[in-house]
């Protein structure tokens, strides 16, 4: 009986499912894509091997670093983005949390709309109304440009100017990018549901742009290096750094 047994095992074993090798991290990008009349400078990325990081700058604006380069070197980064907005006054307009450390207030303007968010391995964007504003790192702006894959109705569709933004695909793909001077509207019409690193934009959130616009890619990220960032910039109060986890 014992021999049937084990026989029976060996039987078994044999004919089990194989198990499922781990799904390599996507390596981290640089790209320079055109979609309809705007171009991005972007990084993309797999959130199961990167992320990003706040860095603030507690003193204000341009006390620490002087643009996005140097805060990525601070932290030895390999690309960096402008992030939060501002008041006049260099303290930050929404809620930011930076290792931890929580600063600013409730914004209840579109500026502060939705929330991206990295804790205890989760990374997302969510609506303002779902959040209560606990992570590790977060960081409060707006408006939303893709919400399910869908453009965002009503936004504003006069003013051109340099856009900085982030996007995610609702699982681990990523996206940091840079714009060429375009429309709130017409951005979000051109992303929502495209796919320029190849996955599909499903949530997409608008950072500080204009004359904070700044995206740096460092030599050691496939595609760089690079710098996107006019020489009539100012200084800003807080920064989106990549690293790996």
């Amino acid at each position: 009986m014992r021999i049937i047994l084990l026989l029976i095992t060996v039987i078994a074993v044999s004919h089990a499912a194989p198990r499922a090798l781990p799904v390599e991290a996507t390596a981290p990008v640089h790209r320079v894509i055109k979609l309809e009349e705007i171009t991005l400078q972007t990084v993309c990325f797999d959130a199961r091997s990167h992320r990003l990081r706040l860095i603030d700058q507690p003193s204000g604006p341009g006390t620490l670093f002087v643009n996005a380069e140097a805060a990525a070197k601070s932290i030895n980064g390999i690309a960096a983005i402008n992030a939060g907005y501002f008041t006049p006054e260099g303290k930050p307009l929404g809620v930011m949390i930076s290792r931890g450390k929580k600063i600013g207030g409730n914004n209840p303007s579109s500026l502060g709309s939705a929330i991206w968010f990295d804790s205890k391995g989760k990374t997302g964007i969510v609506r303002r109304e779902k959040t209560n504003f606990n992570a590790t790192e977060l960081l409060q702006a707006g408006p939303l440009l893709s919400e399910n894959s869908q453009a965002l109705v009503g936004l504003e569709n006069v003013k051109t100017s340099a856009r900085c933004f982030i996007a995610w695909d609702g699982g681990t793909m990523w996206m940091i990018a840079r714009t060429s001077p375009c429309t709130l509207a017409q951005l979000s019409a051109c992303i929502a549901g495209k796919s320029p690193c190849g996955f599909p934009i499903a949530t997409a959130l608008n950072l500080d742009g204009g004359t904070s616009a700044d995206l740096y890619i460092s030599p050691n990220l496939t595609g760089g290096p690079a710098t996107y960032r006019a020489i009539w910039n100012k200084p800003v109060r807080n920064f989106l750094v990549l690293e790996r986890r």
